[in-house]
């Protein structure tokens, strides 16, 4: 079985150096040439080593004296083939570090690409630890004997001429060396086979060290309040001990493996000189060709290593590429459609759900999905404001996500301007529809950035028309830098209803015929959040030309929708204004009460602080100034 999942480790690491080469022809020919001139030039060190000693240093002994034009030209010659050497090594660094990062460069953005391309529901089923170490250390795993396989290339090209050149010096030397190269050769070979476990569980478990430690740190507001920072340390720390475990692993076989790797082209050195001691006895040999054969012994210890250092990399290498390939692979895309909705129509859009059912995927494929919505029909007219009210888990948020086209429907279909989103082209649905989610993400950057997003045509007076309809222009400017002030990391400079009326600024900036807003106002005081609906309600007086879909919790902020969806359980079950269905369906009564009840109650406790200052990182109060 060993034998057999070494095979497959040597062969699929052979697949994957192959497709390198392939990606990058011409930077590993010209690694590779180095590579070659290097080895060559080797084998032509040996003989003017050889021819050096044999016919001017012993000649020179002898007579007692050294002849000036001897000596100089065999340090001329031993200098240019230094110099050669230099150039094939400056070749074969140079072209393998440049096919190496260019690799490692192509292959992260191909990753990251393909995140951006998979769905939402992809995403849920895999850690964002593991997908930053996909990203990573994963790809630079999958392309790290990158670095050393030209030279291994050109050391085996070497060692042909090295085994050729031993039968052209003496048969009997040639037999020693081919008896000390393929035992090298063999060692590796070993080395590689006893490495690949490890090195694939040391790949496995850096992952799972970089996605528990991930998860702690976006998750310091909860191990900070629940007083979790013990276990959090020792979950973190058995983790960690474990991946030591398995590097110290990986460092003991090469503790064991290194001196033999080493030792071996030494015994190989020992058995030439004594070989050749007895065939220059002989006669058979000269003092020039002893010399040559055991200095080109001594040199080849060094550049055979480069074989090994490729084998013990290929597990490594494979763990990488499986856990890359497996991003690569992954099914589940969203292919955009052709269709364009004028970008110039300045009408708000109209959105229509038609027997629009949806169930998230299981965890586990074997597992049935669990249904979130069945038969769901509505419409928001254009300009009209729907609010949809619903019980913890009724589906309100999937049904944003749906109207913005962050997952698909499993049955019927979900249309902007009656055209099925799923047939509109990625700009032209960005450019229609807009989502301010109910968690808001602020990027480490300038206010100015996370608004405008390099988006082109949005102006600073764009910035600031969409931060007067957001409510945020009054604390925008007593901030020290104005638009230019950095917000931190997730915005730990901000409070949590500033945040969101960021990213609710950051929507209205790109001009959208349809805002979803998923409970995007929670954190902000009621009478901000009024005035905030109000005045996109209110073209005229400056908002947006937009259709608004809001998941509302608020009596003031559902009164303001000229139609309210109540939802159970993934289905509509009445619709009206919100005094009808107050007066008329007793569930949405009983939970409009009971929202109002719990605000009005929170009211009631004393806050222990007015303003709000970042804690530390990702860990912040989550009150609106």
């Amino acid at each position: 079985m060993t034998s057999r999942t070494s095979r497959d480790v040597l062969r699929r690491g052979l697949s994957v150096l192959g497709r390198a080469i392939r990606e990058q022809p011409r930077i590993f020919a010209v690694a590779v040439s180095g590579s070659v001139l290097f080895g060559g030039l080797v084998i032509a060190s040996a003989y003017v080593v050889g021819a050096v000693v044999g016919d001017v240093v012993v000649p020179a002994i002898a007579r007692g004296s050294v002849g000036v034009a001897a000596l100089a030209l065999a340090a001329g010659a031993l200098f240019g083939i230094s110099v050669l050497r230099v150039v094939g090594i400056f070749g074969r660094r140079l072209g393998a570090g440049y096919m190496q990062f260019r690799l490692q460069a192509a292959y992260r953005r191909q990753v990251t690409r393909r995140y951006l391309d998979l769905p939402l529901s992809w995403h849920q089923r895999n850690a964002t630890g593991t997908l930053l170490s996909n990203a990573n250390s994963d790809v630079e795993a999958a392309w790290y004997p990158i670095a050393p396989l030209p030279f291994a290339v050109g050391t085996v090209v070497m060692l042909v001429g090295a085994i050729a050149s031993l039968f052209v010096t003496d048969w009997a030397l040639a037999l020693v060396g081919l008896a000390v190269f393929p035992a090298l050769f063999a060692l590796n070979v070993v080395y590689s086979r006893r490495m690949a476990p490890r090195q694939a569980r040391a790949q496995r478990l850096r992952a799972e060290v970089s996605g528990i430690a991930h998860e702690s740190f976006d998750g310091a507001l909860v191990v900070k309040t629940m007083g979790r920072e013990a276990q959090e340390t020792a979950r973190f720390a058995a983790r960690a001990g474990e991946l030591r475990d398995a590097l110290i692993s990986v460092g003991r076989l090469r503790g064991v493996f290194d001196p033999m790797l080493e030792t071996l082209p030494s015994l190989g050195t020992l058995a030439v000189l004594v070989v050749g001691a007895f065939r220059l006895r002989q006669g058979a040999i000269s003092v020039t060709d002893l010399v040559s054969v055991a200095f080109l012994f001594t040199v080849l210890a060094f550049p055979v290593r480069a074989i090994g250092w490729v084998l013990a990399e290929l597990p490594r290498s494979v763990a990488g590429w499986d856990r890359v390939r497996r991003v690569l692979d992954a099914t589940g895309e969203m292919p955009y459609g052709d269709v364009t909705l004028d970008p110039a129509d300045p009408t708000p859009a109209t959105l229509a759900f038609a027997d629009v059912g949806f169930a998230y995927e299981p965890a586990e494929a074997h597992l049935p999905g669990a249904e979130v919505l069945g038969e769901v029909t509505f419409t928001v007219p254009a300009g009209k404001t729907v609010a949809l009210v619903g019980p913890t888990g009724s589906g309100k948020s999937t049904i944003a996500a749906l109207a913005v086209r962050l997952v698909d429907p499993h049955t019927g279909t979900v249309s902007l301007d009656g055209v099925d989103v799923r047939r509109l082209t990625a700009a032209s649905l960005a450019g229609t529809a807009a989502l301010v989610a109910q968690v808001p993400f602020v990027f480490d950057d300038t206010v100015r950035a996370n608004i405008a997003l390099d988006r082109p045509g949005v102006s600073d007076d764009d910035v600031w028309a969409a931060l007067r309809l957001a409510e945020a222009d009054g604390f925008v400017a007593a901030l020290p830098e104005g638009l230019d002030t950095m917000v931190g990391e997730r915005g730990t400079s901000l409070s949590g209803g500033q945040r969101q009326r960021l990213t609710l600024a950051r929507a209205l900036a790109g001009r959208p015929r349809l805002l979803v807003l998923d409970d995007a106002t929670s954190a902000v005081d009621p009478r901000v959040e009024a005035a905030i609906l109000a005045g996109l309600r209110a073209p005229a007086a400056g908002g947006p030309a937009a259709s608004i879909l809001v998941v509302a919790y608020r009596r003031a902020t559902i009164a303001l929708a000229d139609e309210v969806i109540y939802l159970e359980q993934g289905r509509v079950v009445a619709r009206g204004l919100h005094a009808e269905l107050l007066a008329t369906v007793s569930g949405y009564a009983d939970l409009v009460t009971a929202y109002e009840q719990a605000e009005a109650d929170g009211e009631q406790q004393p806050r222990p602080y007015d303003e709000v200052a970042p804690l530390t990182s990702g860990l912040e109060v989550e009150v609106d100034r």
